[in-house]
């Protein structure tokens, strides 16, 4: 199994019909987000089913795809982590493994898509029982992708209703600059307010003067029309 291989499976499904659009849609021109990214036109099921088959690829086979221009090959690579990760067969010491090579590779999670398939089921399940300081310092980072993955990530622990660091990181990040974040915060208090309803109201209380609106609107989404209005009247 090696990254030729796959990514001459991946070229095999592609389309340049879906790679023209998977451009537009992920905002790969001058000056937007996705800039210089390259498209093969693969669709996700089409690359979570060559990952799946290609799940026992080395770490260094990988990193070639992880550094590959072609989007649909690191998320490939990335699928592959996931996958690997979440078998149950899969020795601990193989997951730390996975872990800390993921964390050398945040930055070829570049764009919201890798960072929203792969960073919750391997950085946040890594990190359930363990210190979780690391999020601190990529919410710290200049990076925009590794500060997605410091929110995103603590989805894993919302799933078991901790969800103390992802208010934290909430607050922290909820003045940035870029609606990617302001996306990615929102997201994560509503899926706080999904577990615990009172926990986000006790939050937007406090921070929906501060929350940009996209965030706001994201995590108000499953409240009634009144309390939408109520919070947005905040602002």
């Amino acid at each position: 199994m090696t990254a030729e291989f796959v990514l001459s499976e991946l070229q095999s499904v592609g389309s340049p019909e879906k790679a023209a659009h998977l451009s537009r849609f992920f905002k790969t021109g001058p000056g937007q987000y996705g800039e210089g990214d390259r498209f093969l036109g693969v669709v996700v099921p089409q690359t979570r089913s060559i990952a799946k088959a290609n799940k026992a690829m080395p770490l260094d086979e990988l990193q070639r795809l992880l550094d590959s221009p072609w989007h649909e090959a690191r998320l490939c690579a990335l699928l592959v982590l996931v996958y690997r990760f979440q078998d149950k067969k899969t020795p601990e010491a193989e997951r730390e493994k996975m872990y800390r090579f993921y964390l050398k590779n945040t930055r070829r999670c570049n764009n919201w898509d890798l960072v929203d398939l792969s960073c919750r089921d391997i950085v946040g399940e890594y990190l359930v029982n363990r210190d979780r300081s690391v999020l601190y310092e990529l919410a710290a980072s200049d990076n925009l992708w590794e500060q997605r993955i410091s929110i995103v990530c603590t989805w894993a622990f919302i799933h078991r209703s901790d969800f103390t660091d992802t208010l934290a990181l909430a607050e922290r990040l909820m003045t940035h600059k870029h609606d990617l974040m302001h996306k990615a915060v929102g997201w994560m208090l509503r899926e706080v307010g999904k577990r615990d309803r009172d926990t986000l109201t006790d939050f937007l209380e406090r921070y929906a003067t501060q929350l940009p609106r996209t965030a706001l609107r994201y995590a108000i989404e499953h409240y009634p029309e009144d309390r939408r209005q109520y919070f947005l009247k905040m602002k």
